[in-house]
């Protein structure tokens, strides 16, 4: 058995932080409690160096009886949890700074973060549930932070389709288990294909139910606009970005892994399933006038082009790093999109954003390019993530969910320019009060993940081959 430990310096890192964290937090005073965000700055770097080493030396391996994978998919997605980490931690600073509970803030968002990388190499069923378990309960918890009215009600019934669709998911365990009589990937991939069809395809279901659940794709979309609009910015920047990330490589795992030779014709399902969220996700997001619920709703689009992939993921090559490379572009153009929005705390509906152009040109900057990005608009990153998941698709066979995919991507311009309008409205009863910039490091933030979503764009042609590669058997 390979017990190495050092396979899992990032995930060790962020639950030791978390731990060392809570125990300083209870003694350290309030104005010194930011100590334990340096902490957690500290073990997301740690994390950051960690996964690079192990892509120089081409370390590839599992651990733990085959638990957990440590490959191509899991190195990019520790690059792109824990970046995204940092970008949350950088724009939370100045939101719950002195804050009577700014120790149990930093503990939870690393404990979330740890169960997100758990997710991203579970290569095993009973590890998958473990790791949807530490990444969901933290993140109930967050999204109440601000005890208010709102942020309760998004919280209790976050909590309450969490704990509904993570049942499921478990029967969902069992089944397979009673299918194939194992849980690990590997041996479900030889026992699945004599199983009864019936019995795998429920079980997929109920699985996959789950995991939908922490993407935010439909049918299990409905916590996503609640939660964003009630959470704190900072937190809502986080349920709609990273949860994602794990769920999709951990789906993509499972389905490319486990269910590659099943007779159950999963891709199909997948499609349907991008083809109904992303159409959901643009219709929905239409004619909201709240700047967060507009957001929630474009990334339950998201997650329909991402769920692309994953209907593809055994009929094409370019499944992977397409996924990936969407995966990261993705994670930066949002973030950078909800630090404007954690920026203007009281700029709260798209007029609010009047006249923003003329007073706030760095930050109008940014809001361009990010809801651009969304758009799928070049030179950003999202723009060649869209390309190849496209192509992916095409090549895959599903022509017409790429046509689809196009459809909407056209119509999503629609109302991403009813928040671009009013920038450049020039008015002499512009909004000034809600113009007001939070703090300079939430501003910076902004900066840095609009010039990530450009970067992608332009150098993405070099990053796309680090998402090649076999996952682990």
């Amino acid at each position: 058995m390979n017990e190495n430990l050092t396979a899992l310096i990032p995930e060790l890192s962020l639950v030791g932080a978390a731990v060392l964290g809570l125990l300083a937090g209870s003694w350290l005073p309030r104005r010194r409690q930011w100590l334990i965000a340096a902490l957690a700055v500290v073990a997301c770097t740690a994390g950051l160096v960690a996964t690079a080493i192990t892509m120089a030396t081409g370390r590839e391996q599992t651990v733990f009886s085959e638990q957990f994978a440590v490959d191509v998919a899991t190195d990019a997605g520790r690059l792109i949890v824990l970046g995204a980490m940092l970008l949350v931690i950088a724009m939370s600073v100045e939101t719950v700074r002195s804050h009577k509970r700014e120790t149990e803030y930093w503990v939870l968002l690393l404990l979330t973060g740890a169960g997100t990388l758990a997710l991203i190499g579970a290569n095993d069923l009973l590890m998958l549930f473990a790791a949807y378990l530490l990444a969901s309960i933290p993140a109930y918890a967050l999204a109440a932070f601000a005890k208010d009215n709102f942020g309760t009600e998004a919280a209790l019934k976050y909590y309450l389709m969490g704990a509904l669709l993570g049942t499921t998911m478990l029967a969902g365990v069992a089944l397979f288990y009673g299918a194939g009589h194992a849980t690990l990937y590997r041996e479900l991939r030889t026992t699945l294909p004599e199983a009864p069809y019936g019995l795998v395809a429920v079980a997929l279901v109920a699985v996959l139910a789950g995991l939908l659940f922490k993407a935010g794709a439909v049918p299990a979309h409905f916590w996503v606009p609640d939660v964003t609009d009630g959470a704190p910015a900072p937190i809502a920047a986080y349920v709609t970005t990273l949860p994602k990330i794990g769920a999709m490589i951990a789906s993509y795992r499972l389905l490319h892994q486990a269910l590659a030779d099943s007779d159950v014709n999963w891709p199909f399902l997948l499609a349907v399933l991008a083809g109904v969220t992303m159409t959901l996700g643009n219709l929905a997001a239409f004619f909201q006038t709240s700047v967060k619920r507009l957001l929630a709703y474009s990334t339950i689009s998201q997650v329909g082009y991402l769920l692309m992939a994953l209907a593809v993921a055994t009929r094409t090559d370019l499944a992977q790093q397409s996924l990936l490379f969407y995966l990261a572009a993705y994670a930066v153009t949002n973030l950078g999109a909800f630090a404007v929005v954690t920026a203007l705390p009281d700029a709260r509906t798209l007029q609010d954003y009047r006249g923003l152009a003329s007073r706030r040109p760095g930050l109008t900057a940014v809001l361009v390019v990010c809801l651009l990005g969304l758009v799928g608009t070049p030179p950003t990153g999202v723009f060649l993530g869209k390309l190849e998941i496209f192509s992916a698709t095409i090549d895959g066979g599903y022509t017409w969910l790429a046509a689809l995919a196009v459809a909407n991507t056209v119509a999503s311009l629609f109302y991403y320019l009813r928040w671009l309008t009013p920038l450049f409205t020039i008015t002499d009863f512009a909004p000034l009060a809600t113009h007001a910039a939070a703090g300079r490091l939430t501003t910076a933030t902004a900066y840095t993940a609009g010039t990530l979503a450009l970067g992608l764009g332009i150098v993405g042609g070099a990053a796309l081959p680090f998402g090649n590669g076999d996952l682990l058997p």
